[in-house]
């Protein structure tokens, strides 16, 4: 598999293009390479493919962000994966084609062919399952293809009529003065057919309603406000028109512990003050298990201790962020009497040491001023 081209390049635009010079470009590429122009042409597909590919990444703010700082791997965690075929990318951009080179249009009232709608799923995930990944499988309620009538909506055996009020054109015409004036036909909705004997499983809907389970792989890495796009696995399209995508929308629990800093997790520790005075070697958790670290002699209330590579995997290269540990030296209570005894033996110790300290301070200002 040859390695893709720079998305600038495909376009012919330089990186700081606006979004117009990005639009206007795509336009004469879409032209260009459109299968009406360039029918049986794999190269052209490919071309029209690789073009659009570059539009929808350049034309997202977001999108676009992601490839200036990590090129195309960093896009491999988004969900966007490019476009199937010519029906997909007529499915995003038929405006386009539409307004600029009057295709699709005449594409669409030929076949009447509709791209299904687009599904949203929202998935709570624990702090585990989103750090590190899993597979699981979802119910989702969409509408598919009927299997009775294979979507024309007709009874088995018989077939839809051609609409007598439009003859078929889906179309009525009248004039007003120098005008022809063309609007949709009420009686059979633009179709130009009509369903005189309806399939009895879809009522000449030509879908029905389904249930179906879903696979789901989830990334490791991935955070509340994530989209996972499902291509196909929408609504089925209209008279042979493709499948929407069904969207998940992730939303992850926070943990007891952990909290998520990007790909670094903090948390904090508690040791005594002697620990923290002494030092010593404690006991752990991070996200796959407890570890032994040391606490340094002399910690301080809000110091850290960072281990490498104990963090949430990235997104976009694989890599774990750390674990910042924050430590929180708590005050002894409820001492007994040898206790407060050896504390104020210690706290006595303590001040003689800073009122020599502060002497020694002293002694050493009086002589510089007397110099």
């Amino acid at each position: 598999m040859s390695a893709k081209r720079d998305y600038y390049e495909v376009l012919g635009v330089s990186r700081n293009a606006d979004d117009a010079k990005i639009k206007a470009n795509y336009r004469k590429l879409a032209l260009k390479f459109h299968p009406d122009r360039n029918p049986g042409d794999k190269e052209a597909e490919e071309r029209l493919k690789e073009a659009a590919e570059a539009y929808e990444v350049l034309r997202d703010p977001q999108k676009r962000n992601i490839y200036d700082q990590y090129g195309h791997q960093g896009l491999e965690g988004t969900g966007f994966s490019g476009f199937g075929g010519f029906e997909d990318i007529f499915s995003s951009f038929g405006d386009i084609f539409e307004e600029f080179f009057n295709f699709g249009s005449s594409r669409r009232s030929r076949s009447h062919s509709q791209r299904g709608s687009d599904l949203r799923y929202d998935m709570t995930l624990s702090f585990m399952d989103a750090a590190f990944g899993t597979e699981t499988d979802i119910n989702v309620e969409k509408a598919e293809t009927c299997s009775t009538c294979a979507g024309n909506g007709c009874e088995p055996g018989t077939g839809p009529d051609t609409c007598g009020h439009c003859r078929g054109t889906g179309q009525t015409t009248r004039s007003q003065g120098f005008f022809t004036v063309r609007t949709t036909c009420p009686s059979c909705r633009g179709a130009g057919q009509i369903i005189i004997h309806p399939c009895p499983d879809c009522r000449g809907n030509g879908q029905v309603q389904i249930r179906k389970k879903v696979a789901v792989k989830i990334p490791a890495g991935v955070d509340s406000g994530s989209r996972l796009r499902l291509t196909g696995e929408g609504e089925a399209g209209v008279y042979g028109g493709p499948p929407g995508d069904l969207y998940v929308f992730i939303y992850v629990q926070p943990h007891d512990f952990f909290e998520r800093n990007n790909t670094d997790v903090v948390c904090r520790v508690p040791i005594s003050f002697v620990q923290a005075t002494l030092g010593d070697k404690i006991n752990v958790p991070t996200l796959t298990g407890e570890k032994i670290i040391n606490v340094r002699k002399g910690t301080q209330p809000g110091d850290l201790q960072r281990l490498r590579g104990e963090g949430i995997p990235s997104l976009r290269n694989g890599r774990r962020g750390d674990q910042i540990i924050q430590f929180d030296i708590k005050t002894p209570t409820n001492l007994n009497k040898k206790q407060e005894s050896l504390l104020k033996e210690f706290a006595k110790l303590e001040s003689n040491k800073l009122s020599n300290k502060l002497k020694n301070i002293l002694k050493s200002d009086i002589a510089g001023a007397s110099n």
